[in-house]
């Protein structure tokens, strides 16, 4: 099922984040070192990582014993979906410690980003002193605006922006930026998306499912342009990648990677424009890029919106 917005700031909002995220960089002296010293910049913020995440079985199973019923399912609904928790009073954060590595490391931005935000810091103070809780709207804005603070940190500001910007068009340019950065590959690839200057677009697609007797088929996650597609173009609203569909012949099924594979587009004037698309599977998600050939020579190039089936 695809995601909602997970990011979107107004340009004001976006920019006292990212002032914050630049602070924390500096306290850290982390600029140019890689990959992006993630512990350092959680130290820096006088911030622990709990040696032992609020999500082991047996703190939870102590905790609960201390809770009523239904405090106890509340908790335990709540762990099934958070991935990190930032303890204001304590100045801890605890994180999920069965993702992976690379999601970790996102997962401690995140949180040290609702500590280095000074709205965020005082109101989890607050609501962690009474029996409150955040309305949903506030805890969406908050949300977003950590995302980005751990996005600007993760990232360097514009370094990785700069560094695409000289890698060649294909889906291996954001895969090995990801190990350089220490990101993981789905971050990589939204950010490769999101910030280049050449027209691209990258959907994430959840893990390919094959029914039986039936075509293989995968959902769509999200979606990233890059700010030429998306200024001529905006965002596509595929839900689902299937037989039916002009991108389905990128999909790696029984493969890690789909090589770059011809297609044409057509943009809202209905002209057609020729494209690569290139797939990897991640295991955990598939990361497909679209791209116009003509774009590889430098040459201005209006995007194409929908792609033309034979």
């Amino acid at each position: 099922m695809r995601k909602e917005d997970d990011s979107s700031l107004r340009p004001d909002e976006l920019r006292a984040v990212e002032e914050r995220a630049k602070q924390s960089l500096n306290k850290a002296a982390a600029w140019g070192r890689f990959p992006t010293p993630v512990d350092d910049i959680v130290s820096a913020a006088k911030l622990r990582v709990a040696p032992k995440g609020l999500f082991d079985p047996e703190r939870l199973l102590a905790f609960a014993k201390q809770q009523t019923a239904k405090a106890f399912f509340a908790v335990k609904a709540a762990i099934s979906k958070v991935l990190g928790l930032y303890d204001a009073n304590e100045q801890i954060i605890h994180i999920d410690e069965s993702v992976g590595p690379s999601k970790q490391k996102f997962l401690k931005l995140h949180e040290t980003g609702h500590h280095e935000l000074p709205a965020h810091r005082k109101i989890f103070t607050f609501f962690q002193d009474c029996e409150k809780s955040l309305a949903p709207e506030i805890a969406d804005q908050f949300e977003r605006e950590a995302n980005n603070f751990a996005r600007f940190a993760l990232f360097q500001g514009t370094t990785f922006q700069l560094m695409a910007a000289d890698s060649p068009m294909g889906i291996k340019s954001p895969m090995n930026l990801a190990k350089k950065f220490g990101a993981s590959n789905y971050a990589s690839a939204r950010e490769f998306a999101r910030t280049n200057h050449r027209p691209c677009v990258v959907y994430i697609l959840e893990p390919i499912k094959t029914p039986p007797g039936k075509p293989a088929y995968a959902e769509v996650r999200r979606v990233e342009t890059s700010p030429s597609f998306a200024a001529q173009f905006g965002s596509p609203v595929d839900v689902l990648i299937d037989s039916d569909h002009a991108l389905y012949p990128l999909l790696p099924i029984g493969k890690k990677m789909t090589a770059p594979t011809s297609l044409v587009y057509s943009d809202k004037n209905g002209d057609h424009h020729e494209c690569l698309g290139e797939a990897f599977d991640t295991t955990h998600n598939i990361l497909l890029l679209v791209y116009p050939t003509k774009s590889l020579t430098g040459s201005t190039i209006a995007v194409p919106s929908q792609l033309v089936l034979p």
